[in-house]
């Protein structure tokens, strides 16, 4: 299960372990269900089969290990396999055996695998040592031969050589020398020439299709979309004469594109549809005339596998039927494989012939893979006109051997591969998103270790040599560096300007001069020269917007203030007087658009900081006193003082109407008023429970730290002892908040509640009854209420929350709020609300005893998913979805088998758009689509924070790393444009006065225990034997 997390505990992460943690022979069907819900989601065991994760949940154990921990030592006999689900893990070899000379060869991150060395008892050859934090899954030797003997077919893919691919080439974990890399087990392919050579080796590829052997799933996919062209459209499919040569039994390109779009929803655009045909081009399903490998949405004949053979026979009454109800779903599945063979199709062009459009949807690719996250725009756009696509379809391939010459570096886009060593063996695995065979470019060194294909059917994207070290040196020779006392203060990027205004060569005015790192002072300095004074806040001013953003990573309001009125007093030291005064206003009007900048993205929450205030007023004051002077300033006064009243005000007013709004967190009736976004100064009343449930109510700020809280606490109950506060979840795992935290309530799970006790009565804890959520099944007035009805309101209510939340919330989320003294309360509440809306689906399909009527509630479900989306609330759509996707609700086979297949195809078009491959793609293109007002899915967003922030570095060699800055910045932007237009009453919707409604989608009431909705859905239909 997917849930939006506020905080990095919660219950469900905690509820799997403490079922992992028990003796295997004490795991209950419930425990099995909650292990197998989080196991489901590790990327080493998605390919396994439900049997063989079962009997892992029956026989794994929990490991958690601190940073800098070693596993086990290189020569240690191995006692147990483990796969790592957080966290990552250092792979040290030694050459001599000795720790201490032992040198870091990768690192095992997140999925990944190893230990395989117990199958046969041979030595560990290398040492692992816990990079950070880290939580593993360990099974012992025993248990794990007997899944091996199993199940090793499905687990061979899992491990390295010699158990996996390579078994009859080797018979020990190690390979003794370069002849067995050589020798017949391995499919060698290192020895490609050059770029260009293997680029013409793929061009006149004697293959009829990319897969030799179509799979059967395909096969009969192209067999029911032949059938029912042939049933609806039977002259799409005939003998065609271009240039006096008579092509039997064909199809047109254009035309397969028109068909394909006529009969799905799900197909949005000619691209999306050239995709779905690429894929049964790729299979051999369906063939070019010529034998191109591409399909292309033009006047070009294509021909069906069955319609290769003379005479094929036509389809019966029957086969038409059958293939017109198999149809959607046939299209389903090809749309979601359709975007991953476009990309295939472009990237297996020439670069020369690659279009814009190829590019651009190159480098939206490029963005998302982990190797590439350091890589400034700049360099992943030229990548993306050199990458060349390489794939390899039989394990055991070795794309290179240890010593040989490196000629291409290698990022994996699908599949795995080993790293050998000769002498050590398989030192590591690497996986999709990671990247090898850099070293030897930068360094033109040999090869350091051999590749092998662990498994098959492995993607690449490769550069050559050549491309990458000229990158490399475009980059060097378009950095320019601005240095101070011999040290760099701004590190900019040159580089061709799209508006060139004259033909006479290449003047600098042609260029354009981009920040990517600096000291935050030399920064700002530079917007301000570059910024336009003779306009509005324009986008070629997008890099100020972006310094606006996010500088209070580097620097806070408190420092960023005197620096700014220091450059709004700054003149011109030289120049005649005339300039002078040019240089003086123009500089002015500068600062004056910037501070508008800063406070409006900032808002009213610049009176929560008397620097701010302070500044703010002086400000005013100093440009007043200069309109004297300079009559020019005068438009831009008014206008700074109309927008900084307009914050005063808006401030005032939101502290009055919080007077009523104190009880925010509560499941009273304040949740039906309007939500208003909550400060940090704003106050709180809180319940603190004791040990014995009896309660006390403080009033404290939101932005209360623990430290506070708990003195709250001591002085109500009169207490002299040292308290801890505990948020205490409905399943009964314990959090124990440290001092300096701040605003804690809001990371509560959604029936936690906070708890204060003594160190040695953390053990006597024990939830509240009203923890437990709603034990009743559906009210007879939802089964009543409109699906549209309720996804209305949802989504009105969502809005607010979402209104609520400001976008530099997501900066202090993904920077650490303790670090940047900020609060997230309401980014809290809007993931909290995901959270709830998934368990609201959960409870109510498991609290509903009748089939008959689980079946209808179902249908409401997918009914109710289907209006949000239309409304654009995704977030809403997402937590429906993956509801119903939980083990307790999709373990209900007879309710989803009485399902009418309608709804089936809708449920399964809903979960394609919910396919987290390729990095959420076809979520991302479905979003790209749509014109705001959009609720967007946050916990993605909130993914692509984090995963910016920690693929990139803040500071370089002691400069802001401003090219993070922007990355992190276009991210935040995307919440200011799902915002740019204001949720509007869906008029049919809002007349209807619906009171009950309202109230039911804003108070919904919720089981959030796991083990709990578990235990329902066994009782609901038990496990069949």
């Amino acid at each position: 299960m997917v849930a939006a997390r506020s905080s990095s505990h919660s219950s469900e992460s905690v509820e799997w372990i403490i079922c992992l943690d028990k003796r295997p022979a004490e795991r209950s069907g419930e425990d099995v269900d909650i292990i197998l819900a989080r196991l489901k989601n590790v990327k080493a065991f998605e390919r396994f089969p439900p049997t063989l994760l079962q009997q892992i949940c029956l026989c794994g154990f929990y490991e958690v290990l601190e940073k800098g921990i070693t596993l086990y030592r290189q020569g240690d006999i191995g006692t147990s396999w483990y796969a790592v689900l957080s966290g990552s893990l250092d792979v040290k070899v030694s050459q001599t055996s000795s720790y201490q000379d032992a040198v870091t060869i990768c690192t095992l991150g997140i999925g990944t695998a190893f230990g395989e060395s117990i199958l046969d008892n041979t030595p560990r050859h290398a040492t692992i040592v816990t990079r950070e934090f880290s939580e593993l899954l360990r099974i012992e030797q025993r248990e794990f031969r007997s899944l091996w003997e199993r199940h090793h077919q499905c687990m061979a893919g899992l491990l390295a050589p010699p158990y996996g691919v390579m078994e009859s080439g080797c018979s020990g974990d190690t390979m003794p020398d370069k002849e067995n890399i050589s020798n017949n087990s391995f499919v060698s392919v290192s020895k490609h020439q050059n770029k260009k050579s293997h680029i013409e080796n793929q061009a006149k590829s004697p293959l009829k299709c990319l897969s030799q052997v179509p799979s059967e799933k395909m096969l009969r996919a192209g067999k029911i979309l032949r059938n029912a062209i042939l049933s609806g459209a039977p002259h799409m499919i005939r003998d065609r004469k271009y240039h006096l040569k008579t092509y039997r039994q064909c199809c047109v390109g254009t035309e397969l594109v028109d068909w394909q779009i006529q009969q799905s929803s799900c197909i949005h655009s000619r691209v999306q549809a050239v995709g779905l045909w690429q894929v049964l081009l790729e299979e051999g399903v369906l063939n070019h005339v010529d034998q191109e490998l591409s399909f292309q949405d033009k006047y070009l004949f294509y021909r069906f596998l069955d319609d290769e053979q003379e005479d094929a026979p036509l389809p019966g009454e029957a086969e038409r039927k059958e293939s017109q109800e198999e149809l959607q779903d046939t299209l389903l599945l090809l749309s979601q494989m359709g975007p991953d063979a476009h990309m295939r199709m472009i990237l297996r062009k020439h670069p020369s012939e690659r279009t814009a459009d190829d590019l651009e949807i190159i480098y939206e690719e490029l963005l998302h893979i982990k190797a590439l996250s350091h890589l400034s725009t700049t360099v992943k756009r030229e990548l993306a006109g050199v990458l060349i696509f390489e794939s390899h379809a039989k394990a055991g391939t070795v794309l290179f051997n240890q010593g040989e010459e490196g000629t291409s570096w290698y990022i994996i886009l699908k599949g795995s591969v080993n790293v050998v060593i000769y002498g050590k063996g398989v030192v590591c695995t690497l996986h999709e998103g990671d990247d090898f065979g850099k070293l030897a470019l930068v360094n033109d060194a040999p090869r350091a270790a051999s590749i092998v294909l662990r498994e098959d059917n492995c993607h690449f994207l490769t550069v050559d040599k050549e491309d990458f070290n000229r990158i490399l040196r475009d980059v060097e020779a378009n950095t320019v560096r601005l240095k101070e006392h011999g040290q760099d203060v701004l590190v900019l990027e040159k580089s061709l300007s799209s508006s060139r205004t004259s033909g006479h060569g290449a003047s600098s005015s042609h260029y354009k001069y981009k920040v990517m790192s600096g000291t935050p002072e030399k920064i700002l300095e530079h917007l301000l020269e570059m910024m336009r004074s003779d306009s509005q806040f324009t986008e070629s001013d997008s890099a100020l917007d972006d310094f606006v953003l996010t500088h209070c990573v580097f620097i806070p309001n408190s420092q960023l203030c005197p620096v700014l009125m220091a450059h709004y007093h700054a003149e011109a030291l030289q120049g005649s007087e005339q300039e002078k005064r040019d240089y003086t206003l123009n500089n002015k009007r500068r600062v004056i658009r910037l501070v508008m900048q800063w406070a409006a993205v900032h808002g009213d929450h610049l009176q929560d900081e008397d620097a701010s205030v302070a500044f703010l007023e002086e400000f005013v004051t100093a440009v007043s006193n200069d309109v004297k002077a300079v009559p020019a300033l005068r438009d831009q006064l008014t206008e700074l003082e109309r927008n900084l009243k307009r914050n005063s005000d808006d401030a005032r007013v939101s502290k009055k109407k919080h007077k009523v709004l104190l009880r925010q967190f509560s499941m009273g009736d304040e949740k039906l008023q309007k939500r208003q976004p909550i400060k940090s100064n704003d106050e709180i009343l809180l319940k603190v429970y004791c040990c014995d449930h009896t309660y006390t109510t403080i009033r404290v700020p939101v932005d209360a730290s623990v430290r506070e809280v708990v003195g709250a606490v001591a002085d109500k109950l009169g207490s002299a002892e040292d308290l801890l506060l505990v948020s205490l979840s409905s399943a009964g795992e314990k959090v124990i908040f440290k001092p300096n935290d701040v605003s804690v309530f809001s990371t509560l799970t959604i029936n936690g509640r906070l708890f204060a006790c003594r160190r040695d009565q953390l053990d006597s804890l024990t939830p509240l009854p009203e923890q437990e959520g709603s034990s009743t099944g559906p009210l007879a007035s939802f089964e009543l209420m409109s699906s549209k009805d309720v996804a209305y309101h949802m989504t009105s209510y969502d809005w607010e929350l979402f209104h609520c939340v400001h976008e530099l919330e997501l900066l202090y989320h993904t920077f650490g709020r303790q670090n940047l003294k900020k609060t997230t309360v309401n980014l809290d509440l809007f993931l909290r609300r995901f959270n709830e809306i998934q368990f609201w689906v959960i409870t109510e399909m498991c609290l509903c005893s009748q089939l008959s009527k689980r079946v209808q509630l179902l249908k409401k479900f997918i009914k109710i998913a289907a209006h949000c989306k239309e409304y654009r609330n995704l977030n809403a759509f997402f937590a429906v979805i993956m509801g119903l996707s939980n083990p307790a609700v999709c373990r209900l086979s007879q309710t989803w088998e009485k399902l009418p297949s309608k709804f089936k195809r809708f449920y399964g078009e809903f979960e394609n758009l919910m396919d987290p491959s390729r990095n959420h793609r076809a979520y991302r293109l479905t979003v790209a689509k749509l014109e705001p007002p959009i609720i967007p899915f946050m916990p993605l967003l909130i993914k692509d924070m984090t995963f910016t922030h920690e693929g990139n570095r803040t500071f370089i060699d002691y400069l802001v790393n401003f090219e993070k800055m922007r990355m992190i910045a276009n991210t935040l932007k995307i919440v200011r444009y799902c915002r740019s237009q204001a949720f509007s009453s869906d008029s049919t919707q809002a007349s209807k006065n619906h009171p009950e409604v309202r109230t039911y989608v804003r108070q919904f009431k919720v089981i959030d225990n796991q083990r709990t909705l578990s235990q329902l859905s066994h009782g609901l239909e038990p496990r069949r034997s």
